[in-house]
């Protein structure tokens, strides 16, 4: 087997930022180590940029890339999930072209693994024969208790249909959807499968969430009228949401926490009094698209929460590049350096998704992939930055 030598200005492990450093690795991507240039011998291959692992993808609706461009933008999460809902109907080729089209990007862009929240089987193909690893978090979701029986079902349905295509189990779990989607009845279902799981919510995606667990009112009434749902069942338990559900994750064995948008310094202390497996999923352009909101980033830095990075879905995001992720962060927290960013997005997301035995780092065995950020002056990105997978 031989080897390629790898070197740009900078290279990132996984941990650190480093000026120069020799990557040398299998020609099938397998890390044998990183040594000095003067180190390395002849072969070396020069490049401009940052030298980074794979990029991890966190949060992704890979089955909705059908809606890229069709859902209005900035409209709130309510009207958001009103315009989903009503734009399912599309034939399954084309739905099935655009997941094809969706994952190349993320594969030309970097991205090694997906956190995919599944609703249906649609991806399950695809992935099959896919150059990416996934961890496939089966939703469940269903506010009537009537439902919950045949909700909980259909997502352990969905997840043998994946297995059947060959995903491996210890990457399959079945997840609650948001705390407003999933009734007590379907709760009591899901949670005896937590155990060993990598556990993810929808979470304070919108002011609307907190205001209905703290008074039973406002914009989430009008999406339960709207689509002819009872809620006589809910009492408001008079606290913010994420204090209301927490409790429910106890036996996850990780638990990720998407979008956080509306989540406050009380939420947070909360939270990291109660779970030491906790990470914090950030989705900007996403947040953005829907609410015109990013989540007060900074708070959860100041408390040294564990952070990754997702794109949430193509109804939601002009696009699934992580790198764009964190172009957006820097652009409006530039106290936030490249460095912190690229740990997010790559050995913080791997521990996430239970992947860091393979990914995540440049340390020796692992084959994380190896990625080119072009366009990073000074080891920082730019608004001209782009990424590229090179192994």
């Amino acid at each position: 087997m031989s080897y390629r030598k790898l070197k740009a200005d900078y290279l990132f492990d996984g941990f650190k930022m480093q000026m120069g450093g020799v990557l040398i690795c299998m020609e099938n991507g397998i890390i044998e180590t990183i040594v000095d240039e003067d180190q390395a011998g002849e072969g070396i291959e020069n490049f401009s940029g940052i030298l980074s692992p794979g990029l991890i993808n966190c949060h992704c609706h890979l089955e909705l890339s059908y809606l890229k461009g069709l859902i209005q933008e900035k409209r709130g999460l309510v009207d958001f999930v009103l315009s989903v809902v009503s734009s399912r109907q599309l034939p399954e080729e084309l739905k099935l072209a655009a997941i094809l089209k969706a994952e190349s990007e993320m594969l030309k862009t970097g991205v090694v693994a997906v956190g995919d929240i599944c609703n249906t089987s649609d991806t399950r193909f695809l992935k099959s024969a896919s150059g990416l690893d996934y961890y496939n978090f089966i939703e469940v979701l269903g506010w009537s208790p009537r439902h919950a029986h045949t909700r909980f079902e259909q997502g352990k349905k969905t997840a043998g249909q994946f297995i059947e295509k060959g995903a491996d189990e210890k990457y399959i779990s079945l997840n609650p959807h948001a705390p407003y989607s999933v009734s007590n009845e379907l709760w009591n279902l899901i949670e005896p499968g937590f155990g060993g799981k990598t556990i993810t919510i929808h979470n304070q995606e919108s002011d609307s969430e907190n205001e209905f667990f703290m008074s039973g009112k406002g914009d989430l009434t009008r999406m339960y009228e709207l689509m002819k749902m009872d809620s006589d069942h809910f009492n408001a338990p008079g606290t913010r949401s994420l204090h209301f559900y927490l409790p429910k994750l106890k036996s996850a064995s990780r638990i990720l926490l998407v979008h956080n948008t509306y989540t406050n310094e009380t939420d947070l202390i909360e939270a990291l009094n109660y779970n030491d497996n906790l990470f914090f999923c950030f989705c900007p352009n996403a947040n953005i698209y829907i609410e015109d909101q990013l989540p007060d980033i900074p708070l959860f830095l100041k408390y040294k929460t564990r952070i990754v990075l997702g794109t949430d879905s193509l109804a939601s995001n002009h696009h699934l590049s992580i790198l764009e992720e964190m172009k957006t962060i820097k652009d409006a927290f530039k106290q936030i350096s490249t460095s912190e960013l690229l740990l997010w997005a790559t050995s913080n997301g791997a521990a996430a998704l239970s992947l860091e035995e393979s990914l995540g780092t440049f340390r020796k065995g692992k084959k994380p992939g190896v990625v080119l950020i072009e366009n990073a002056a000074g080891g920082e990105i730019t608004d001209l930055s782009r990424s590229r997978r090179l192994i």
